[in-house]
């Protein structure tokens, strides 16, 4: 274990000496940010959304409405339509508005007004532009006793009633509680797998350099290959908190809900725990294909094929957001390759988690660990020292098999 620890901390110097990973372990993060907040720059208030507003008028006062509210961007229409059918209507509408005008308004000074999540936010204080020509009939109907009085004083109030869809959407607040502490895991995920993408390149060319022999001189491979895994493990979790250092006060400080809150939360341990699996997953994947190529310019098919892997999940994007306890979701949660990923992004959507699924799945992500980390040092030992081409399938079998 001391020459695993020697290893790791040779390769965590060495490439924190390195100008390209210093540059891209600051880039990413201001990259993230850029893709974040630059369309916001381009988009422009004066192109806001129609707000579309529907009038039931018991009162005959529509044109005064009409005539009150000429200076908003309302396109305003008259309708017959009940409040029961308004609320089955926003189900299906977007950026629309219903307003009740009725006796009862009169009487208590209060408009119901329809709306849902797609209304523009500022409409509730926009529509009080119509209070003026409601008070005037209130004055007209009800006369200046001292009673009337005070209730035309107390202005119209107008009660929002939002109906809320059944489908909240990406953003909805019972969403982000789930969808935050994913998108977390996901990024650690990423971050550790991109950077230990580079034992790959590591192994190879300590092969090309003849380094290699000089190294297993003082120590054996299998302290060489988890020295390496370890040191491209700690240097992904420093890229991590680089990123979280630089990305999360800016989206602290620009998005309107509580990120640390919904972040810090039980589930975000079992999320992380299968990131890390995964990472140990794709290192053993890497380190052993990475020693049987000669030079990285030179990688034939099929270690080009193990290099997308880790893209795999990708695969199971479109059927796990469509039905995250579907048999596709599923069946990408038990194949090693896909597990990690189609697990983070199946638990970031589900609300109650499937545990006998999630243990069943983790189980055989960690079984699958230890088999590949047992076939990677194999591969490694033999491949590590073998020069000058690159090593075929059947060649790597025999190696497994000796």
């Amino acid at each position: 274990m001391r020459n695993t620890m020697k290893v790791a901390r040779w390769e965590i110097r060495r490439n924190l000496k390195n100008k390209s990973f210093i540059i891209g372990m600051f880039l990413t993060p201001i990259i993230f940010l850029a893709f974040f907040f630059v369309p916001q720059l381009f988009s422009s208030d004066d192109e806001a959304a129609t707000t579309t507003v529907y009038v039931n008028d018991g009162l005959g006062v529509y044109e005064q409405l009409e005539a009150a509210a000429a200076n908003t961007d309302w396109q305003m229409e008259p309708t017959e339509i009940t409040e029961s059918e308004a609320e089955a209507a926003l189900g299906e509408a977007e950026d629309t508005a219903y307003v009740f005008v009725t006796e009862e308004s009169v009487e208590t000074g209060k408009v119901t007004v329809y709306t849902n999540e797609d209304t523009d936010s500022a409409f509730m204080d926009e529509v009080q532009v119509l209070s003026a020509p409601l008070q005037m009939v209130q004055i007209e109907q009800l006369g200046l006793t001292p009673e009337e009085a005070g209730v035309v004083a107390q202005g119209i109030v107008f009660e929002d009633a939002s109906v809320e869809t059944e489908e909240g959407g990406l953003f909805a607040e019972n969403m982000l509680e789930r969808v935050i502490p994913g998108a977390f895991a996901a990024v650690v995920m990423l971050s550790i797998v991109f950077t230990g993408m580079a034992i790959f390149t590591s192994a190879s060319q300590e092969k090309k350099d003849k380094i290699a022999e000089i190294i297993l001189s003082s120590l054996t491979p299998s302290d060489l290959m988890q020295g390496k895994i370890i040191g491209y493990f700690i240097l992904g979790i420093i890229q991590v908190v680089v990123f979280l250092v630089i990305a999360l006060p800016v989206l602290i400080w620009q998005i309107d809900f509580p990120v640390l809150e919904y972040l810090l939360v039980p589930e975000l341990l079992v999320l992380l725990f299968i990131a890390v699996l995964g990472y140990l997953l794709y290192a053993a994947l890497f380190v052993g294909i990475g020693a049987t190529m000669a030079d990285v310019s030179t990688a034939g098919n099929f270690q080009g094929l193990v290099m997308m892997l880790p893209f795999s999940p990708f695969l199971f994007i479109g059927p796990v957001i469509s039905d995250p306890n579907g048999f596709i979701a599923q069946l990408g949660s038990y194949i090693p390759f896909t597990s990690p990923g189609v697990l983070i992004l199946r638990l970031s959507l589900l609300e109650e988690w499937p545990w006998l699924e999630i243990i069943i799945a983790i189980a055989i992500l960690a079984v699958s660990v230890w088999v590949f980390m047992k076939l990677a040092g194999k591969v490694f030992k033999t491949g590590i020292l073998m020069y000058g081409k690159n090593a075929t399938p059947g060649e790597i079998w025999k190696w497994i098999r000796a």
